[in-house]
C-alpha cells in the first residue's frame, strides 16, 4: 500500500499561536485562565487544555477580574468594550488574517458600503466579523441566499478565511450584480489555500482519502468537500479509533491530510494505530512529513504569505517559520515582494526554533551570503567587472552591494576624477572591479575608477577607429586658446585652428564659439601615434564664392565694412570670407591721396559691385558709385596713374588675400 501525505497538514499559524499562548499563560499559574468559547474546533484538544486548567466561558462577563483568551476566530468589537468595563484582561489570539477582515469590514461599513460576508453564518469567525460592522452585514452561504438580497449603491465583499476558492469566485460574481460600486476582497487565508491545494493534489492520485479533524471544524469540512470531488472514498475522522482498517486493505493508494485545528498528537495517534495494523509505510510518510529542525540548519521551505515587515514560510514543521525583513537581504531598502512570491521555494537558515510565540525564526540573507561570497571570490580571481549598488555614504568612501555582499569603495576609487560630494552616488548602480578580497575578515574593496579607465580606453579606441578624413562629426567645445579651440569628439580632443574656424578673418576663437558649445566639425587630418586630430568648423559650410552668382550681381549696392586699408585702396568685407577692393579712385568724387583720409578700419560703408571675377575670386567695388548713383562718370574714364596696382590685383591669377597685403606692407 502506498501512502501520499498532503503538505501543510495540521495546525495553521493562527491556531498554533492560540494554543501556544494559552499553554504559556496556564504555565504561569498566577490566575484562572478562561477562553471565550472553545479555543479550536477539536474536542480532544479542548479536553486536554481543560485538564491543564483552561476553563471555557460563553459569556464574557463570566471572566470578570480575570484573564480571558480570545480564540483565533476573533470576536465582535463590543466584546472588547464589555471586557474593559468588567476589568477583564484580554489575551488576544485572533488570527492576523481574521483581524484584517474585521478591520476591512469596519472601515468600509463606516464609508457607507453594505458589507457582505461569504461563509457559514453560525461560524464564530463570521459572527465576530459581523460584530465589527454593527452586525449589519449580509451573510451569504449559497446562491439561494443572494436571491433575497436588495440592490445597493455600494457593496464590500469579504470571505471566511476557510472558504474554498471556487465557492468564493462563484458567489462573489453573482453578488457583484447587486451593487453599482462593488469592492471584492479575497480574504481566504493563504495557509488555507495552500492546504486545500495540497489536499486536492493528493486526492486526485488516491483511491481513498483520510481527513483528520473536528467534525465541526469549517476548514476540515472544506478539505472533505475537496477530497470528495476528486476521490470516491473519503473518510473524515477525529481520532485514530475511527480508522476503518478492514476497508483500507482494498486500496492501493491512500491519501491523508489534516485540518488546521488538528493537533500533532492526534495525527501521531493515527500513525501509531495504523502502524499496529501493519501500515508502517504511512507511519514513515507522516513522520517524514514532520521534519526535525535544529538551530543552525539550512532547510528548504515554501512561502505562504508576504507582509511589509516579514515573510511566512512553511517548513513542514509543527510551526511555520518567519523571516523578519532585516533577515531577508543585505540591502535595507529591499521590499519583501520584490524578491519573493507566495509558493516560492526558498532556502533558509534556522535562527531559533521558538521566538516566544511558537514561531521558528529564519534568515534568508545568511544562506544567500554563503553563496554570494563564493561568487564574489570567483569574480575577484577572474578579474571580472560586476554590478554594484551604492547603499550608504561613509567617511572616506561608499558602501555598495555586490551580489548581496557589502563592499567598500574608497573615495579615490569612486571615479576617474576628483568627486567633491559623494552623496550624488546614493542608490546609484554601476559596474565595479573587486580589487581586494579577504573572506575571513569579511573585507571586499571595490573600484569604479579602474572600470572608468577601461571604458574610456575602449571608447577612445572606438573613436580612433571611426576617424576618417572629410567625415563630419559632432563634438563639444572644451577650451579656447589664442590659436584655436579644443573640441571633445567622444573622449578625445581635436583642435580647430583659428584659421579653420571661419571663412572670414578673426582675431580670437571666442568670436565664433564658446566653451560647452555643441558643434559640427570636419576631420581634416589625424595622427594616432602623436595623438593629434585637426578639425575644421568653416568646412561644414560652403565657401562664399561657391554660390556668389546667386547672391550678388554687378551693379548691386550692398553694405560691408572696411577690413583693411592699403596705399591703392581699401578692402571691404561683404560677409565672412568674401571681400573686395575699393580702388583709391573709387573712394570719393574728390581727390584722395590716402584711403585713410576718408575711411577707417571697421567702418560700415555702402558699395556698388563693379566687377565679379569668379575665376580669380576677386571683387571690384565702388563707394562713390554707391553714394552718387546719378554720377555718370564712366568707371573706365576715371582711371589714373594709381590704377596700376589695382589692375595688377584684379588681373593677377595668383590668389591675393588681405593677409597677403598686410604681410607685404609689414
Amino acid at each position: 500500500m502506498k501512502i501520499l501525505i498532503a503538505e501543510n497538514a495540521g495546525f495553521c499559524f493562527g491556531v498554533s499561536k492560540a494554543i501556544n499562548t494559552t499553554i504559556k499563560e496556564i504555565e504561569k499559574g498566577n490566575n484562572k485562565i478562561f477562553s471565550f468559547g472553545p479555543l479550536i474546533h477539536n474536542s480532544q484538544e479542548i479536553k486536554r487544555l481543560e485538564r491543564m486548567g483552561l476553563e471555557i466561558i460563553n459569556d464574557i462577563k463570566d471572566g470578570k477580574n480575570s484573564k480571558v483568551i480570545v480564540r483565533s476566530h476573533g470576536v465582535p468589537l463590543e466584546i472588547y468594550e464589555i471586557a474593559e468595563k468588567n476589568d477583564i484582561q484580554i489575551i488576544d489570539s485572533t488570527c492576523p488574517f481574521v483581524r484584517k477582515i474585521q478591520q476591512k469590514a469596519k472601515r468600509y461599513h463606516e464609508m457607507g458600503y453594505q458589507i457582505v460576508i461569504i461563509g457559514n453564518p453560525t461560524h464564530p469567525e463570521i459572527i465576530g466579523i459581523n460584530g465589527w460592522c454593527e452586525n449589519k452585514a449580509i451573510i451569504i452561504n449559497c446562491k439561494d441566499d443572494i436571491e433575497h438580497m436588495s440592490k445597493y449603491d455600494k457593496i464590500c465583499i469579504v470571505a471566511q478565511t476557510t472558504l474554498t476558492q471556487e465557492k468564493f469566485n462563484n458567489l462573489s460574481k453573482i453578488i457583484a450584480e447587486k451593487g453599482s460600486e462593488v469592492k471584492i476582497f479575497n480574504t481566504i487565508c493563504n495557509a488555507t489555500y495552500m492546504r486545500q491545494s495540497a489536499c486536492e493534489k493528493v486526492a486526485t492520485k488516491s483511491d481513498a482519502m483520510i481527513v483528520i479533524g473536528g467534525y465541526h471544524s469549517s476548514n476540515t469540512q472544506k478539505l472533505v468537500e475537496i477530497s470528495k470531488k476528486h476521490c470516491n472514498n473519503v473518510y473524515h475522522i477525529e481520532t485514530a479509533n475511527e480508522l476503518p482498517f478492514e476497508e483500507f486493505k482494498k486500496y492501493k493508494v491512500i491519501g491523508i491530510t489534516a485540518g488546521a485545528s488538528t493537533p500533532e498528537w492526534i495525527i501521531k495517534e493515527v500513525v501509531k494505530k495504523m502502524s499496529e495494523n501493519n501500515m508502517n509505510e504511512m507511519m514513515e510518510a507522516i513522520e517524514k512529513s514532520m521534519v526535525t529542525l535544529r538551530s543552525g540548519d539550512v532547510v528548504e521551505g515554501s512561502v505562504i504569505s508576504i507582509k511589509s515587515d516579514e515573510v511566512m514560510v512553511n517548513l513542514g514543521y509543527k510551526s511555520d517559520g518567519i523571516i523578519k525583513r532585516n533577515e531577508l537581504a543585505e540591502d535595507p531598502n529591499v521590499q519583501p515582494e520584490d524578491i519573493l512570491s507566495v509558493e516560492d521555494k526558498v532556502n533558509v537558515y534556522i535562527l531559533s526554533l521558538n521566538d516566544g510565540e511558537g514561531n521558528v525564526l529564519l534568515s534568508k540573507k545568511r544562506v544567500d551570503s554563503i553563496k554570494h561570497w563564493e561568487e564574489v571570490e570567483a569574480i575577484f580571481n577572474e578579474e571580472r567587472t560586476v554590478n554594484a549598488k551604492v547603499i550608504e555614504v561613509v567617511k572616506g568612501g561608499l558602501i555598495a552591494l555586490v551580489n548581496g555582499i557589502r563592499g567598500f569603495i574608497p573615495a579615490s576609487q569612486v571615479a576617474n576624477r576628483y568627486v567633491e560630494d559623494l552623496n550624488i552616488y546614493m542608490n546609484v548602480e554601476f559596474d565595479v572591479r573587486v580589487i581586494e578580497f579577504i573572506q575571513n575578515k569579511k573585507k571586499v574593496v571595490l573600484s569604479r575608477r579602474i572600470v572608468e579607465k577601461e571604458e574610456l580606453k575602449q571608447k577612445t579606441e572606438a573613436v580612433w577607429a571611426s576617424l576618417e578624413k572629410g567625415k563630419e562629426i559632432q563634438g563639444t567645445v572644451k577650451r579656447l586658446t589664442n590659436f584655436g579651440a579644443f573640441v571633445d569628439i567622444g573622449g578625445i580632443d581635436g583642435l580647430i585652428h583659428v584659421s579653420d574656424l571661419s571663412w572670414g578673418r578673426i582675431k580670437h576663437p571666442s568670436e565664433v564659439v564658446n566653451e560647452n558649445d555643441k558643434v559640427n566639425v570636419v576631420i581634416l587630418n589625424f595622427d594616432k601615434q602623436k595623438g593629434k586630430i585637426s578639425l575644421g568648423l568653416k568646412q561644414t559650410i560652403s565657401h562664399p564664392w561657391q554660390n556668389i552668382a546667386e547672391k550678388y550681381q554687378v551693379g548691386d549696392v550692398v553694405e560691408g565694412h572696411v577690413a583693411n586699408l592699403v596705399d591703392f585702396g581699401a578692402f571691404v568685407e561683404l560677409e565672412p570670407g568674401l571681400d573686395g577692393l575699393v580702388h583709391i579712385s573709387q573712394i570719393s568724387n574728390e581727390h584722395v591721396k590716402k584711403p585713410s583720409e576718408k575711411l577707417e578700419i571697421g567702418q560700415k560703408v555702402l558699395v556698388k559691385i563693379l566687377d565679379i571675377n569668379e575665376e580669380n575670386q576677386k571683387l571690384s567695388l565702388s563707394i562713390k558709385e554707391a553714394e552718387n548713383k546719378e554720377n555718370n562718370t564712366n568707371y573706365e574714364d576715371n582711371k589714373n596713374e594709381e590704377t596700376s596696382e589695382f589692375e595688377q590685383y584684379m588681373n593677377n591669377d595668383e590668389e591675393v588675400t588681405i593677409g597677403d597685403i598686410i604681410n607685404k606692407k609689414e
